[in-house]
């Protein structure tokens, strides 16, 4: 399952707008918050997804019966780019376990790359929630690569990947591997660079957010 979060016209459309412009894009705070923005609106929305249960809440003037999560779901995003989303996350999930994960490009002289995943801290994963943020969802081999290597810390009920701009390629790449994983974006393009950044997309979300590094 894909949902576009700007389809509906809300807005997402306009925080999306303006980590795509150039000359907004200049203020690092504003490009980040609107990361954790889009994060916000997406955990909003998971949320509707989610089991709930009713539990007996004391009140100062007596006993409410209120429905609460069931169950915490567990955060994770892949360094360094999907922190702002995750921190959107973790504003609304704010009692949710976390895991990182340090899912890369290694690239080579030849221009070909290979995904180095070199760190992970995460808690025990098995029957549980899975919330995964990375901004752009190009190729989706660093997404499949971090799904199949979390297994290893138990197999999760359900994993909701949420990014800011989705590539079709990577869509379909992720659902031939995961096929019951479900994507939350804030929008979706149609078009791979022979060096698999996403057009027109945003351009560098982690160089974006934080400042360019000497690694490519």
């Amino acid at each position: 399952m894909v949902i576009n979060l700007s389809t509906q016209h809300s807005l997402i459309s306009n925080w999306v707008a303006e980590l795509r412009d150039v000359d907004i894009q200049q203020d690092r705070m504003r490009f980040r918050k609107n990361l954790e923005r889009i994060a916000e609106v997406a955990a909003y929305e998971i949320s509707k997804t989610l089991a709930w249960t009713e539990k007996e809440i004391t009140t100062p003037m007596g006993v409410s019966v209120m429905k609460v999560l069931a169950n915490q779901p567990v955060l994770g995003n892949i360094l360094r780019a999907g922190i702002p989303m995750h921190q959107g996350l973790l504003n609304y999930f704010d009692q949710a376990d976390n895991a990182f994960i340090s899912a890369y490009r290694k690239h080579h002289r030849d221009g070909s790359f290979e995904i180095s995943l070199e760190y992970v801290s995460c808690p025990n994963l098995e029957g549980r929630v899975l919330i995964l943020a990375d901004p752009m969802l190009a190729t989706g081999s660093s997404l499949v690569k971090t799904i199949q290597h979390l297994r290893d810390e138990g197999a999760p009920s359900e994993i909701h990947i949420v990014c800011a701009i989705a590539c079709t390629v990577g869509i379909e790449y992720v659902h031939r591997n995961e096929p019951h994983v479900k994507i939350w974006c804030g929008d979706i393009d149609d078009e791979l660079t022979a060096k698999s950044y996403i057009v027109p997309g945003l351009g560098d979300a982690g160089d974006l957010a934080y400042g360019s590094k000497k690694q490519q």
